[in-house]
C-alpha cells in the first residue's frame, strides 16, 4: 500500500484511510459491559473490565497484518508508539521535539549532532536498552528498500559513543528532515533483530514484539487488537506520566455506519473515522465531543490536493491548470459534502498550524479563488475554445479535452467531491468524468502515471512545511512515482529551494519564511497541485467511560485525539495519559 524506499513517506495517509467507507464484513463484539478483575481479564482479553479499557476505531479496516514498525503504513495500531517508541515526540502546539527515549539532542557543529539517552530503560524481554539499539535501529535504512534509507544518502555514520550517548555524522546538515526523524523512526531491539534479512526486516509479521513503550500486545483477532498496559514502563518515573486505560482494543469496523452505531452504543470510547451528521451527535444527547463545539469540530490533519497529471496535455499547461483550480467550488465541497467537517484550503495548501509561513503579499498578487468567468477567460486567453459547440472546450490544436478524475471506490466523501468537482468544471467548459477504481488499482496508476486527475493528501501535519514542498516538487521523477510528486511536475529551481529550506536550522523562522515565500510564488504561478480542503483529525469521543478529553475550549489537553499511525507521536500518546474515568 505506500512505498518503501523513500524517506519521508510513511506519514501514512491516515485522513485517507479513516475517510474511507468500505462495506461488508460483520459488526464487531461490543465490549463486555461487566468490570472483571485484571486476573481475568488477563486470561481472556474478550471479557475486559470496561472501566479500564479504551476501545477506539477508525485506522484499521481489516485484520491486523502485523506487528512490524519498520512498517509504519499498515502495522497493527500501536506498534509504533504505544510498542516501539521513538528517540523524541513532536508538539505541533509549541511547535517543538520533547525528549521521550532520548533525554536531550542537539547539534554540536555542523554535520554532528549527539542525542542523550535516559538511562535505565528497558527493552519488554528485561534487556537494557542502550545506545547501541539506536545505532542498529539507524543502521537497518541501509537497506535499500527501508523506508529511510534515504537518510543514508547525507548520513556518514552512527556511533555509540557510550552506552547513554549517539553521535550521528552527516556529510550535510539537512535539519528539516533530521527532525522528521527524530521523532518518526521507531528503535529496535538490536538483541532480537540482529540477523534478520532485508525481506524479514520489511515484510517480516513480528509475531511477538519486544518494545520499550507504555503497552505490549496481548491478543488479536479478525477484527481488533489487543494492548495491555506494562506496568514497568519506564515513562511513569522518568516523563512523570503514564496512560490511563490499562488496556486498548482498537477495533476494525467494516464501515463509518458501523462505527457510528458502537459509538451511540457506549460500545467505543473514539473513533476517528470520518462520520457525516457530527454536529448532529455534538449537540445532541449523546454524550460525545469533539475538539471544537461548533465547524470544523475537528483539527486540522493534512490537505486534500487535486492533482493533474502534467505529463498530458491540456494538464501540461500552467494556464490550464489555472483556469482548472479557478473552476472548482470548494465552498460547495465543505458545506455540501462535508457539512462543515472541513474547511476551505488557503490558495497556498499550508495547513492553519502553519500559517505563520503563509506570505499574504503573495497569495494576494498570484492566489486563486472560485470563479466560473475567471476559469472561463483564462481558458480562452490560453487557447481553449468551444469549436464544436458541446459546451467543452477543445485542445488548442482542435482535439477533444476528456478528462477523467479518479478517487477509491467506496469512499463515499471523496466520490462525492469527484462529482462536485466534474460539476464545476462542466461550468466552466471543462469535461471531467469521476471514475471509483478500487483502492489498489488506484494506487497502481498513480504510480504509474496512468490518470488524468486525482485527488490525494498523503502528507500529514509535521514537524514542517518543508515535507509539503518535498511532496509537491521532488525530483527526479521516477518511472514510478510511489510516495511524492504524483504530478510528476518537474521545475529545477523549485526543487533546489527545497532542498534549501532543508538546511535552513528549524528554529530559523524568518529563514524559512524567505524559502517558502518563493515556493508558494512558483506553486501560484504554476498550479502543479491544487490545494482543495484541509481534511479533518476525525475524532469523536464518547464520554461515558473516560473523559477529560482533548477540546479547544477550558482546561481540556490540547492535543490529538488519535490513533491513526504516526500520530501517536503527534501528541496521540500524550492524550491517553491526560485521560480520567468517567465514572471517578
Amino acid at each position: 500500500m505506500r512505498n518503501r524506499a523513500r524517506i519521508m513517506i510513511p506519514l501514512v495517509a491516515a485522513g485517507l484511510l479513516a475517510a474511507a467507507c468500505s462495506g461488508g464484513g460483520a459488526t464487531p463484539t461490543p465490549p463486555a459491559s461487566q468490570p472483571q478483575s485484571g486476573a481475568a481479564a488477563s486470561a481472556n482479553p474478550d471479557q475486559l473490565p470496561r472501566n479500564e479499557t479504551l476501545y477506539t476505531t477508525g485506522t484499521q479496516w481489516g485484520p491486523p497484518p502485523n506487528f512490524n514498525p519498520i512498517r509504519e503504513w499498515d502495522s497493527a495500531v500501536g506498534t509504533k508508539g504505544l510498542v516501539y517508541e521513538t528517540l523524541f515526540h513532536y508538539d505541533p502546539n509549541a511547535a517543538k521535539l520533547n525528549g521521550w527515549l532520548a533525554e536531550s539532542g542537539s547539534w554540536t557543529d555542523d554535520t554532528t549532532y549527539q542525542v542523550k539517552l535516559r538511562p535505565g530503560i528497558k527493552w519488554s524481554d528485561g534487556q537494557p536498552f542502550t545506545a547501541k539499539d539506536v545505532v542498529f535501529s539507524f543502521e537497518l535504512g541501509k537497506m535499500e528498500t527501508i523506508p529511510y534509507h534515504h537518510l543514508w544518502e547525507w548520513l556518514k555514520t552512527v556511533e555509540a559513543v557510550d552506552d547513554q550517548t549517539v553521535k550521528f555524522t552527516f556529510t550535510k546538515a539537512n535539519y528539516q528532515q533530521w527532525d522528521f526523524n527524530l521523532y518518526s523512526r521507531s528503535i529496535v531491539p538490536e538483541h532480537i533483530w540482529k540477523g534478520r534479512s532485508e525481506k524479514e526486516v520489511l515484510d517480516g509479521i513480528n509475531e511477538n514484539p519486544v518494545g520499550t513503550g507504555a503497552y505490549k500486545f496481548l491478543s488479536k483477532d479478525q477484527d481488533r487488537v489487543v494492548l495491555q498496559r506494562r506496568d514497568d514502563w519506564w515513562g511513569k518515573t522518568a516523563l512523570n506520566m503514564e496512560p490511563k486505560p490499562r488496556y486498548i482494543v482498537d477495533i476494525a469496523t467494516p464501515s463509518n455506519e458501523v462505527a457510528m452505531g458502537m459509538l451511540l452504543q457506549k460500545g467505543l470510547d473514539l473513533s476517528n473515522n470520518f462520520l457525516p451528521g457530527v454536529a448532529n451527535l455534538v449537540k445532541g444527547n449523546f454524550g460525545l465531543t469533539t475538539y471544537y463545539n461548533e465547524p470544523p469540530y475537528m483539527l486540522s490533519a493534512n490537505t486534500a490536493w487535486l492533482v493533474p497529471n502534467t505529463t498530458k496535455k491540456p494538464m501540461d499547461d500552467p494556464a490550464f491548470r489555472k483556469a482548472l483550480a479557478a473552476s472548482v467550488d470548494v465552498k460547495k465541497i465543505v458545506e455540501g459534502v462535508y457539512g462543515n467537517l472541513v474547511k476551505a484550503a488557503s490558495p497556498t495548501g499550508l495547513l492553519p498550524q502553519w500559517d505563520k509561513y503563509v506570505d499574504q503579499s503573495v497569495v494576494s498578487a498570484s492566489g486563486f479563488t472560485f470563479d466560473t468567468a475567471k476559469a472561463k477567460q483564462l481558458l480562452s486567453g490560453a487557447g481553449y475554445k468551444d469549436t464544436d459547440g458541446d459546451g467543452y472546450v477543445e485542445n488548442k490544436d482542435g482535439s477533444k479535452i476528456s478528462l477523467t478524475l479518479i478517487v477509491p471506490s467506496g469512499w463515499t466523501d471523496w466520490m462525492e467531491s469527484a462529482r462536485s468537482i466534474s460539476a464545476s468544471a462542466k461550468t466552466a467548459g471543462i469535461q471531467i468524468t469521476p471514475e471509483f477504481p478500487d483502492f489498489n488499482a488506484l494506487v497502481e496508476q498513480r504510480a504509474k502515471g496512468d490518470f488524468d486527475l486525482l485527488i490525494n493528501n498523503e502528507r500529514q501535519l509535521s514537524n514542517s512545511p518543508y515535507t509539503y514542498y518535498d511532496y509537491m516538487f521532488q525530483l527526479p521523477v521516477r518511472k514510478q512515482q510511489n510516495t511524492v510528486n504524483f504530478a510528476r511536475y518537474e521545475n529545477d529551481k523549485a526543487w533546489d529551494l527545497v532542498k534549501q529550506l532543508d538546511q535552513v536550522k528549524t528554529d530559523d523562522t524568518a529563514g524559512m519564511q524567505k524559502i517558502i515565500s518563493q515556493l508558494q510564488q512558483i506553486h501560484l504561478d504554476d498550479m502543479p497541485v491544487i490545494p482543495l480542503w484541509y481534511n479533518g483529525l476525525w475524532a469523536q469521543s464518547s464520554t461515558s467511560v473516560w473523559k477529560n478529553w482533548p477540546a479547544a475550549d477550558g482546561s481540556a489537553p490540547k492535543t490529538g485525539a488519535v490513533m491513526w499511525r504516526n500520530w501517536l507521536e503527534l501528541g496521540g500518546f500524550e492524550t491517553l495519559t491526560q485521560l480520567q474515568p468517567a465514572a471517578s
